[in-house]
């Protein structure tokens, strides 16, 4: 029947939704999503850090803890923190850069200073020395930085992670946003078919009223209105179908951008997989300087152990030559670094004089610009070199540093410590 024509359904009134495809295509989702990695990865490399601060920091303090009767405590301390150093798998594996120190509780004596030990005093084992070792230097203040380089293998992790959950969300949006194009494309190509077959239907209907208009007399004017509203709606129906096939060129163009981004998504993926080779490349470099840093760690080993040798050997002799003068391991260890057997000479016979007649000695004046408590005299040699001492209190003099002109600073620092 005529009068049950139905007007068109609301889905013909609906705008193309190509809001959310223009805006990725914009790349500001794709922007902030990689903003976001940059973000994450630089606060979970401070997170890591701070964590594993507050794990070495309390794994030191408790090496530090050591029992006199068990030996000196400065050998325990140093074994027990360079252990606990070298072998942490954070260290060994992840890469992570640890640099301990540990003092004295008098805050002046170095026990460990930057991942290397320091050379002890000679031990004394008696009652009264173990003692007063023990009151001087426990507790031990222990104070530790932790890093995490960017390229060592824990941040390499912590970076191919999030760069992986990084390239499967943009896959998991770019699919999202294709489902939903592919929907509303399929709603409107069902909308246009619906309207055309609307739109057939008036046809037919207009083709048998005409045909029962030249049949019937010309004053069924019911019939020429039913007419004139079935035309009009025929007007109507072809307006809808330009707008749903103007509506279907528009979302066949948002697909086709939405393989664009698809496009898109692989470059990403291919940046990614550079990246990760380049972190691989990093580590090779990384594990190459860790074994040259090894091969340096050894050959100052030995030289240590040379220059302990020889610190040994001139302490013993200059006790034994020079029986008024107390000479301090930081004035023997500058005796043994002149390196010049004519240097070391020279310092011997100024010492010699100092030991055998003070008053003849050739002393220059007191050491300015040191705390008023500090009574330190100099005492020249071989022109620029110098020899630090002070009036014992046992009798004698105390011979506490020897240096020169380019290193006289930290000479002068050093004696302002001094007790």
């Amino acid at each position: 029947m005529i009068g049950s024509v139905a007007e068109p359904g609301p889905e013909g009134d609906r705008r193309a939704p190509g809001a959310g495809l223009e805006g990725l295509a914009s790349l500001r989702f794709t922007y902030f999503a990689i903003a976001a990695f940059m973000v994450f990865y630089l606060v979970s490399i401070d997170w890591v850090e701070r964590l594993l601060h507050e794990h070495f920091r309390v794994a030191i303090e408790d090496a530090t803890h050591v029992n006199p009767a068990d030996g000196p405590i400065v050998t325990q301390i140093q074994n027990r923190v360079s252990d606990l150093v070298s072998e942490s798998p954070w260290v060994r594996y992840g890469g992570v850069r640890v640099n301990a120190t540990v003092l004295g509780a008098d805050g002046l004596t170095p026990l460990y200073v930057g991942g290397g030990k320091v050379l002890p005093p000679p031990p004394e084992r008696s009652p009264d020395g173990v003692m007063r070792e023990w009151w001087q230097l426990l507790p031990a203040i222990a104070d530790v930085y932790v890093a995490v380089p960017h390229g060592s293998p824990l941040s390499a992790g912590i970076f191919v992670g999030y760069g992986a959950i990084l390239v499967q969300g943009l896959l998991s949006y770019n699919r999202r946003i294709a489902r939903q194009a592919q929907a509303h494309l399929a709603a409107a190509v069902a909308s246009r078919n619906v309207s055309a077959d609307r739109a057939r239907s008036i046809e037919e209907e207009l083709a048998k009223v005409r045909d029962r208009l030249r049949e019937v007399e010309p004053a069924e004017r019911t019939q020429a209105t039913a007419i004139e509203a079935l035309e009009q709606e025929r007007v109507d129906l072809h307006a809808k179908l330009r707008e749903l096939a103007e509506r279907e060129t528009a979302l066949r163009a948002s697909a086709s951008r939405a393989g664009e981004l698809e496009d898109e998504r692989q470059a990403l993926e291919d940046l990614l997989e550079e990246a990760i080779q380049d972190v691989s490349n990093k580590e090779a470099e990384i594990t190459s300087l860790q074994d040259r840093l090894k091969h340096e760690d050894k050959k100052q080993a030995s030289q240590s152990k040379v220059r302990s040798r020889e610190s040994e050997r001139t302490a013993k002799r200059l006790a034994a030559l020079y029986r008024n003068l107390s000479v301090d391991d930081r004035a023997i260890a500058d005796l043994v670094a002149l390196g010049d057997e004519s240097q070391k000479l020279r310092a011997e016979e100024a010492l010699k004089r100092l030991d055998d007649d003070p008053d003849t000695a050739a002393v220059r004046r007191k050491v300015g610009g040191l705390p008023p408590h500090l009574s330190i005299f100099e005492l020249g040699f071989a022109g620029k070199y110098r020899i630090y001492y002070m009036r014992s209190e046992r009798g004698g003099y105390r011979v506490l540093a020897i240096g020169g002109k380019a290193t006289q600073n930290q000479d002068l620092e050093y004696l302002s410590r001094i007790g």
